[in-house]
């Protein structure tokens, strides 16, 4: 099986855990969507299919207008058609974040460059939302407790894609790589990992710096990728 054949397959076979969210928190799961299984199949075998290892890029958990509607993680319908030439059925919403995830690998070389060396994902391979807004997976002390064998799983299932073991990357320096630096000493599945700001924090409040943190981004993750 290909890198590609992988993520497929694990996506395809993705169902909701049996796992009781408290109250008014509920699973952002975009897979039972024709559309998106069909657009997210298409990405991966066009920059995926091979069997090279990548460097893993942890994210938080699928938000509404990216993965939880394309289920390609940091891409908006509009990148979705406009960078990977992807036409899709979705409204075209663009998401913050998306809008810099794609300056990066656009400034990295293209979607075809970045992909062979990299692989974006996140902490929980599904989404929460309260109210019709997008939850974090740490933001209730009760949501993390009951997913974090959720997140185990996710990361050891992940990892056998192809991940670089020596190095991984998470994208927040708060409370998502202290809670990935804490499961990761206590199970081990990488020997460092580095963080770098989110991405929507840096387009709500850094957005006049975003070109220095494009830079700060290609530098960070190619030292990550020396062994």
């Amino acid at each position: 099986m290909s890198f590609a054949d992988r993520v497929v397959a694990f996506s395809q076979q993705l169902s909701i855990p049996n796992i009781s969210l408290p109250d008014g928190i509920e699973w952002l799961y975009p897979y039972q969507q024709a559309e998106t299984l069909r657009v997210m199949t298409l990405f991966y075998q066009k920059y995926y299919a091979d069997d090279h290892p990548r460097l893993f890029i942890f994210g938080i958990n699928p938000g509404r207008f990216g993965a939880g509607i394309t289920g390609v993680p940091f891409t908006d319908p509009i990148r979705l058609e406009s960078d990977c030439g992807i036409p899709n059925a979705f409204p075209k919403r663009q998401e913050l974040s998306a809008q810099f995830i794609w300056q990066v690998i656009r400034t990295f070389g293209g979607p075809s460059h970045f992909c062979r060396y990299f692989y974006i994902t996140a902490l929980s391979p599904l989404g929460f939302v309260r109210g019709g807004i997008n939850v974090n997976y740490y933001d209730d002390p009760r949501l993390l407790k009951a997913v974090e064998p959720f997140l185990l799983w996710n990361i050891r299932t992940q990892m056998a894609f192809g991940a670089y073991r020596h190095s991984a990357v998470c994208l927040g320096e708060g409370q998502n790589f202290r809670i990935f630096q804490r499961l990761n000493a206590e199970h081990g599945f990488f020997d460092s990992i580095s963080a770098l700001p989110h991405p929507r924090w840096i387009m709500q409040y850094r957005r006049k710096d975003v070109s220095s943190y494009v830079k700060k981004y290609l530098q960070l993750l190619e030292k990550c990728l020396a062994p």
